[in-house]
């Protein structure tokens, strides 16, 4: 196990310990505790078995595959191929999730950058900015969505979507722009390979992606049951059970062809027992402490400086703390539909400036670390610190137009 690793189990262990403490002790009365388990319980399944179905898909060669397309897709051009890949990265995070974006895309954009001679810089902060940011569509998209969905959309994907497309479409499209407008440089130089070069030539990117499904069972069957788990989770039925089933049908795939993969590594353990121990412990010192304080920093209604002020306090307590924390701390002032959906906008595209803001942006400095990438964090706080407030800002003045 990673250093890393351990010491998110011994975070999630001492977060557990103090939460039972203090349901043991009645400070957090019981049948809080339960409900809490009773919303979680099935959230923490679903992220097990997402990251099972992403594991052994991203083994089979699915997400190569697909990256594969998008650079033979954008040719010669630097400015398409940081489009596609902005496209790729926003499919990924709505339809598999933030962490799982940042896990899968990280090291894939920046081996794509650097076969054709770019910085990997732009295309790196892309993603862990849209990972973030661009969470905001689907219930599946990130845990807070999850946590939220029922009290915004009865956990209707549908409905959650129809309510929150107008600031997703915002928390897309600004730190794009954004972007593009710091690395203009960097994105407009041209690749250093060849035009007809075969990794860059389009014409032959859907004839490879056909041989290599031909060559490979395992690549057929992921992209099989990645397809029709994504119809499934927009199917409105509990998220838990699509992802369980597709889960398993991959690991009963592997168990016949495979079976080198199958190991307990597939199994997020220092991710549950953190996202466990941060569910307990936050859910006791919201009880004990938070919600009562809270639930007087800001009036009872749907105005613009209500709206406002509860995605500032999102914001600032994601990268004060942490986003998952911060939402459970600050649930009990969203008490409608539309300061529910400032508080995700303040949590999901807010945690862009502490590196500690979101699993994901963690999770995506680990996997630069492991391609030789370096990225100070001193300019991704200042950066994050700029663009933060802009998209918090229009994602607002959204909110103010459609409600």
């Amino acid at each position: 196990m990673h250093t890393r690793d351990r010491v998110s189990v011994g975070i999630g262990l001492a977060l557990l310990v103090g939460g039972a403490v203090a349901v043991g002790t009645g400070a957090f009365p019981a049948h809080e505790a339960s409900a809490l388990a009773e919303r979680v319980w099935g959230i923490l399944l679903f992220v097990v078995a997402m990251t099972i179905v992403a594991e052994l898909s991203s083994r089979a060669g699915l997400f190569d595959v697909a990256a594969r397309v998008v650079i033979q897709t954008a040719g010669s051009r630097s400015w398409r191929l940081w489009l596609l890949i902005s496209a790729f990265t926003l499919a990924c995070t709505i339809f598999l999730s933030l962490d799982t974006t940042v896990v899968l895309l990280t090291p894939m954009v920046v081996v794509l950058s650097r076969r054709i001679g770019l910085d990997p810089k732009p295309f790196a902060l892309t993603v862990v900015w849209l990972a973030n940011t661009g969470s905001m569509l689907l219930p599946i998209s990130n845990l807070t969505n999850l946590l939220a969905a029922n009290k915004v959309a009865q956990g209707s994907p549908a409905q959650f979507a129809s309510l929150l497309w107008p600031v997703a479409v915002v928390c897309a499209v600004v730190p794009l722009a954004l972007i593009a407008l710091v690395f203009r440089r960097e994105l407009g130089a041209a690749p250093t390979l060849a035009p007809n070069s075969p990794l860059i030539s389009s014409g032959r990117s859907f004839a490879y992606a056909a041989q290599l499904f031909a060559r490979r069972p395992q690549l057929t069957i992921s992209a099989v049951v990645v397809s029709a788990l994504i119809i499934a989770l927009l199917a409105g039925v509990e998220v838990w059970i699509p992802a369980t089933i597709a889960a398993l049908a991959l690991v009963a795939a592997y168990a016949l062809m495979d079976r080198s993969a199958l190991t307990w590594h597939l199994v997020p353990l220092p991710m549950i027992m953190l996202t466990a121990g941060l569910f307990l412990a936050m859910g006791a010192v919201g009880s004990m402490f938070v919600h009562e304080a809270v639930g007087n920093l800001l009036a009872q209604d749907d105005s613009s400086a209500t709206l406002l002020g509860t995605a500032a306090l999102g914001a600032g307590g994601a990268n004060l703390i942490n986003n998952l924390p911060a939402y459970l701390a600050l649930e009990p002032l969203a008490h409608s539909p539309a300061t529910m959906v400032a508080l995700l906008v303040g949590v999901n595209a807010g945690p862009l400036i502490t590196p500690w803001a979101s699993l994901a942006t963690l999770l995506w400095h680990e996997r630069l670390v492991a391609t030789g990438v370096h990225v100070s964090w001193s300019r991704y706080m200042l950066l994050g610190a700029v663009a933060a407030p802009l998209i918090i800002i229009a994602a607002w003045l959204a909110l103010l137009v459609q409600f």
